[in-house]
């Protein structure tokens, strides 16, 4: 027990750094979060026509549109712009609260998958470091790719990076770490 909480805690810290490195300086998710002169402007607008926080797909149809109404909608929508706006009325700048909360589920992901190598009976270090990397790549292909498929975000490439970077690292460490002795 005491190892997994160590491999844990050392896996969840990391990550946590590459997150950051990520997110900050490399600045890799930028193309998700550029910059309009006219944002000013547009919040304005947003916030005149929004009454509360959530998450708009335009075009679309009501709830409880006709299948007729819908298809009707999709095919005139074909070829015009369209938007996936998160909306929120007020920004919340508690970064210490967001980067703790990140922290605490990086330290749950890993215990988890601490315990799941913990289960293979003589896990080697490219076994570990295979799983480790497999896992990374099941979140980015079943959540992550599914959603840009349908609302092609800008920054797949730099989640692409992160998988590769973020779940390679941890599984050095976790390999080293982690492997049965022979």
């Amino acid at each position: 027990m005491k190892k997994t909480i160590i491999a844990s805690l050392v896996g969840a810290l990391l990550m946590f750094f590459w997150q950051f490195l990520s997110w900050g300086p490399l600045q890799l998710h930028r193309p998700a979060q550029e910059y309009t002169p006219k944002q000013d402007s547009i919040m304005a607008y947003l916030n005149s026509q929004f009454s509360a926080d959530g998450s708009y797909f335009m075009p679309t149809f009501p709830k409880g549109a006709s299948s007729a109404d819908m298809d009707k909608l999709m095919k005139s929508s074909v070829g015009k712009p369209w938007a996936f706006i998160h909306y929120h009325k007020a920004y919340n700048a508690n970064m210490g609260m967001n980067m703790a909360r990140g922290f605490l589920v990086n330290i749950v992901v890993l215990w988890l998958l601490c315990w799941m190598i913990g289960k293979m009976d003589n896990a080697t270090f490219g076994t570990i470091f295979a799983a480790t990397l497999f896992v990374g790549f099941i979140g980015l292909l079943s959540i992550t790719y599914t959603f840009h498929i349908w609302y092609q975000t800008s920054d797949l490439n730099a989640h692409l990076i992160d998988t590769i970077a973020c779940w390679g690292i941890v599984g050095i460490w976790l390999g080293f770490y982690l492997k049965k002795k022979s």
